[in-house]
């Protein structure tokens, strides 16, 4: 028997974060959706506890114990053994939560596969310990999250059709916290609960109006990344555009799948050093 799970990007379309507090921690507040683009987790009966990496973007991971699906398979039962695969077609360092979605899927397949009938509220408790992101990857719905990012609360939001685009390059979080930081910015935000998003509009609306703010700190660090996102701004079929996370992968929603396709296809032709897709923003 083997369970194969997809493990989703997740798209932070709005950010907002405050100073950091004395702990070092950042409070925020972000609109999270899931696309139609992931990694893939199978996991399958098997005398030893493995862990084989495939895809794209393998050969930038190691399967050692410090890689999150294993950590993932350790946490939910140290005791129990199985062949763990993981397609690794998102960019590392990305700011899409890759790791974290692939932690997660391993949880929710070796959770079916070891028959231990966990729910996936215990699931999302359990992946707290594995890192901030990864409880709401369990549920690969779209969420609100506050605090420093334990809060997690469903809310709602159509599917959108639009493109994902980094430049090749992975970008590290702390290292873009540490540009914010030393950029003095953060200003008190206005607390506000979920999101309750029933039209494209309201998405766009929203993106427009609180954006990303980890994107100067990000540019910063990594310049072209404001050429991306004036390409995707200055583009006629584009609604809106913004930074996912720390980044460096930008999102642009568009008007339909054609035109999403379009857009995707002219910059993969131009720019063969990127990673573009064409994909779906919702839950997944």
């Amino acid at each position: 028997m083997s369970v194969r799970v997809f493990a989703p990007a997740k798209i932070n379309l709005t950010l907002e974060v405050g100073r950091a507090r004395a702990d070092g921690y950042h409070p925020l507040q972000s609109a999270v959706v899931f696309a139609g683009e992931g990694d893939w987790v199978e996991a399958q009966a098997a005398d030893a506890l493995t862990l084989t990496i495939t895809g794209p973007f393998a050969p930038e991971l190691e399967a050692n114990e410090n890689n999150l699906v294993l950590r993932a398979a350790r946490l939910l039962d140290p005791a129990r053994n199985a062949a763990l695969k993981l397609e690794k077609n998102l960019p590392i360092a990305s700011g899409i939560g890759g790791g974290s979605s692939d932690a997660a899927a391993t949880l929710l397949a070796l959770n079916e596969l070891w028959n231990l009938g966990l729910s996936r509220s215990n699931l999302s408790k359990l992946a707290a310990t594995l890192g901030a992101d990864v409880p709401v990857c369990v549920y690969k719905h779209p969420a609100w999250i506050s605090g420093v990012g334990d809060a997690v609360t469903p809310m709602r939001a159509p599917t959108l059709h639009g493109v994902l685009v980094n430049p090749g390059k992975p970008l590290s979080t702390p290292l873009v916290y540490r540009r914010f930081d030393e950029l003095a910015l953060g200003a008190a935000f206005k607390a506000r609960g979920a999101s309750d998003w029933t039209r494209a509009d309201d998405v766009i609306e929203a993106v427009t109006r609180h954006g990303n703010d980890l994107e100067a700190p990000a540019v910063a660090l990594m310049p072209e990344l404001d050429d991306v996102l004036s390409i995707l701004r200055a583009d006629a079929r584009v609604l809106c555009a913004g930074l996912s996370g720390s980044g460096a992968t930008c999102f642009a929603l568009a008007g339909g799948a054609q035109e999403a396709s379009g857009v995707a296809a002219e910059l993969g032709a131009r720019n063969r050093d990127w990673w573009v897709r064409a994909t779906t923003f919702g839950g997944a």
